[in-house]
């Protein structure tokens, strides 16, 4: 079946649009061939799985899953600082010695729910510079099984730790005859219990969260919270005393889907998978932007990354259809696709199980987004990546193809020369797969036609600005032209643009 593609770029003359339809002679090589194009791997030094950033007088710092962290200068090469289970793990302080609060309810083999493998587990950190107390808060959680987790919080005077852990926060995974050992019982009485928090004798999962994957940020008034949540019952948002690091339970507004311990339910549920929630404010677009991430975290797993925003911190947080997924929703039809599984010019691997992403605005006004890839290689192995993004004109996020090499964008846009020809064009789709997004190839001509391998539209671009706009099949998406390096240090022109909760690259040599 002939796919058709119209490629529509808004030029902006004289507040008119200008198109045209007519085609350009020249033979056109629609073959995908890497053949001539270096690859190469830019990202080195470390292993931070579940990587969250903070950045402190020009050194960035992730902090992932399994007491790892590293350091950087340059979002490329990466110092490890802190790596695995290990009392002499410099960056968690004096953990192990006090096992006895730290891993008391979870997250070890002697806690009250033991670990499901007998080993023990510190997983997904967020740190944040706390502006009351002076101090580094690393929020992170212990657990057991696949919902019975405890958020727990340390402080330190660094970014490099030790983060000396300080008290737990919220627990999951409890039944009635363990719920003693929870804080629960302090803000909601047994009865609430029953009826809200146990389902068929054990924990409801379904309608609550698995306290897991916290994320800590200030708000446009300077208000302190933290997003969390993995699978189970959904993403949910507390707020926090920046005094104390605690949290502040709210009052109950079932209407409003806010609970009295676990506060407001942003997204999911049903034990649908939706995990590593991650909020960044963008004062430039005024929204809060919510990050997810689907699938499973294994390479053939279909782990990727969406997106959601609001206007106001605690939602409701929408996608670029103004919906979101609710309890057991096909939620692959729900969320922004920023990256999944994907193969471009220069990369000598897939890049797969793109997620579980941090994402910041750094001090120059860049925004970047930070996740970890594994690789169609048979392995499980992963590393860190960061991709700048590019607000496009309507405010949504687009991640732009290869990771960060200190590019900048062109405010005044790019002529066109530079952007008309022959571009390896990918669609990240909305499926939650092991598929990859492979490139076709299209050109887009001088003359304002796009064409391909059955394929052929138009285009056109906004003048003065880096803003672009493609439609395809029907679809339009809204984005951004960008002159940037690939992994191998080549020079190319990418455009990012997003459009019915999907996002097309396109990279031309």
């Amino acid at each position: 079946m002939k796919k058709l593609i119209s490629c529509v770029l808004a030029v902006s003359m004289v507040g008119g649009l200008v198109a045209c339809s007519s085609s350009e002679s020249k033979e056109k090589n629609y073959t995908v061939s890497y053949d001539g194009i270096a690859t190469g791997d830019v990202s080195s030094g470390a292993s931070v799985h579940d990587p969250s950033i903070l950045e402190v007088d020009g050194t960035y710092y992730i902090y992932g899953s399994h007491m790892t962290a590293a350091k950087s200068t340059d979002l490329l090469n990466w110092e490890m600082i802190g790596d695995g289970y290990m009392k002499s793990n410099p960056v968690y302080g004096q953990i192990y010695d006090v096992a006895d609060e730290a891993f008391a309810y979870s997250g070890s083999k002697d806690s009250v729910i033991k670990t499901d493998d007998g080993g023990t587990h510190v997983w997904a950190p967020d740190v944040i510079y706390n502006e009351t107390t002076n101090l580094y808060y690393m929020y992170y959680c212990t657990t057991s099984t696949f919902n019975a987790s405890n958020l727990c919080f340390g402080t330190s005077e660094s970014p490099e730790g030790p983060f000396e852990w300080q008290a737990p926060l919220i627990y999951s995974g409890f039944n009635l005859s363990n719920v003693d050992s929870t804080d629960v019982l302090d803000y909601v009485d047994k009865d609430y219990v029953k009826k809200n928090y146990i389902k068929s004798g054990g924990y409801n999962y379904e309608d609550y969260p698995n306290a897991i994957d916290p994320t800590v940020f200030y708000d446009a008034d300077g208000r302190m919270w933290m997003v969390y949540g993995s699978w189970s019952g959904g993403i949910f948002l507390l707020e926090l005393n920046p005094k104390t690091g605690l949290v502040i339970h709210p009052e109950a507004d079932e209407a409003n889907n806010v609970d009295p311990y676990y506060g407001k339910k942003l997204l999911g549920g049903g034990h649908i998978s939706i995990e590593g929630p991650y909020i960044m404010y963008d004062a430039n677009t005024d929204y809060y932007y919510l990050f997810v991430s689907y699938g499973t975290l294994t390479s053939n797993g279909g782990y990727q990354i969406r997106v959601f925003r609001s206007k106001t911190v605690d939602g409701e947080y929408v996608d670029m259809n103004g919906e979101y997924p609710q309890k057991s929703a096909m939620h692959e039809n729900y969320g922004l696709k920023l990256s999944g599984n994907y193969k471009l010019p220069s990369l000598d691997r897939a890049y797969m199980a793109t997620g579980h992403n941090s994402a910041f605005v750094d001090s120059d006004g860049k925004e970047y987004l930070v996740y970890h890839t594994r690789f169609n290689d048979g392995g499980e192995n992963h590393s860190p990546r960061v991709h700048q993004m590019l607000m496009n004109a309507e405010g949504w996020p687009c991640n732009l193809p290869y990771q960060t090499q200190g590019e900048t964008v062109s405010e005044t846009g790019y002529s066109m020369d530079e952007v008309e020809g022959r571009y390896y064009f990918i669609n990240q789709g909305t499926d939650i797969s092991s598929d990859i997004a492979n490139p076709i190839i299209i050109y887009l001509n001088a003359d304002g036609t796009c064409e391909g391998n059955e394929v052929s539209g138009t285009w056109t671009m906004t003048d003065g600005t880096y803003y672009m706009n493609i439609t395809v099949d029907g679809t339009d998406y809204s984005g951004v032209f960008c002159k940037m390096q690939d992994e191998a240090g080549t020079e190319c022109m990418t455009f990012s643009a997003v459009g019915s909760n999907e996002s097309v690259w396109g990279v031309k040599y």
